[in-house]
């Protein structure tokens, strides 16, 4: 005899609705019930409930209580990275919708465009195609946050739900270093040494180095030069390094794109024949990558002319 209970297809989880996956990320951004009840003009206890219930229809405990407030666990995290980009989504659903009905089909360029890039570039290249992007669609309101490229970088924000695109450094397949993203690239650069200019020997002053340098591009390469000494300076920010450079405390390997707008008195030499290299692009999710603010700004990315010493990949 089949067993009907044994047969059944599995029942649908629960859906979550949009007031809920609110309060989800209202919770982990004010690290307790409290003050994410203040934030979203709720009571403690209704913020409370929501919470309850979505554990109840996720099947997971979503955040450690205690004195010390409300703080994500790791199936928590996952539930706020959704949360988080459903609601961007279905934001931007309305203008979309809006002007696929008028029959434009392009969508409306309109609204806020969330932007996560590390320092260099969003320093060097973002302005000029924020510029022309702003200029195009008056619209826009582009939001830029600076995220170290240590980790999952800027890649990790766009897949936390908490930006739109990301400026990230790329592997030599030109994929996203946090997977399930969309991604493309958009130049190459060489690394270069930086030195006090005029120094007859630079290879033999200290090092100075900073946090973000050494990557899966540099790792292989740098490991074979028997020339590079330990660190003698090691900081958190490439434009320090170069400024500790420019002081004559020693030379730096680095991008070029950091060396833009070095100050005086520094000289670039190409490291040899062979010289290690990191690729540029863009990340996105596969559901943003459609909209239309997402896609003018692609195009502008796209149509940037390149400083010398970079080169399109």
């Amino acid at each position: 005899m089949i067993d009907p209970v044994a047969t059944a297809a599995p029942r649908p989880a629960p859906e979550l609705a949009p007031h809920e996956l609110r309060v989800l990320v209202a919770v982990e951004q004010e690290r307790g019930f409290t003050a994410a009840a203040a934030r979203l003009g709720m009571t403690q206890s209704a913020v409370s409930h929501a919470v309850r219930a979505c554990e109840r229809k996720l099947g997971a405990v979503l955040f450690d209580r205690g004195r010390h407030g409300a703080r994500p666990t790791e199936a928590g995290a996952r539930a706020v990275a959704y949360a988080r980009r459903i609601l961007r989504l279905l934001e931007a659903m309305g203008p979309e919708v809006r002007a696929a009905g008028a029959g434009t089909g392009a969508g409306e360029v309109a609204g806020p465009l969330r932007i996560a890039a590390f320092r260099s570039v969003a320093a060097h290249l973002l302005p000029p195609v924020l510029a022309r992007l702003t200029a195009r669609h008056p619209g826009l309101t582009p939001q830029v946050r600076i995220v170290r490229e240590i980790g999952r970088g800027t890649a990790g924000e766009v897949a936390d739900g908490r930006a739109d695109l990301g400026l990230a450094t790329l592997d030599g397949a030109g994929a996203s270093p946090v997977p399930g993203l969309v991604a493309a690239r958009l130049f190459a650069e060489e690394y270069a040494l930086v030195h006090p200019q005029g120094h007859p020997a630079p290879r033999g002053l200290p090092l100075v180095d900073w946090d973000e340098n050494c990557g899966s591009y540099t790792r292989d390469w740098w490991d074979r030069q028997d020339w590079i000494p330990p660190a003698t300076i090691d900081v958190e920010d490439d434009t320090v390094a170069v400024s500790l450079v420019s002081q004559g405390l020693g030379m730096a390997i680095m991008p070029r794109t950091a060396l833009l707008g070095a100050p005086a008195g520094l000289a670039v030499t190409d490291l040899g024949p062979r010289p290690p290299s990191r690729y540029v692009g863009y990340v996105t999710t596969p559901e943003l990558a459609g909209t239309a603010p997402v896609r003018a700004l692609i195009r502008e990315l796209r149509a940037l002319p390149l400083p010398q010493g970079l080169a399109a990949a």
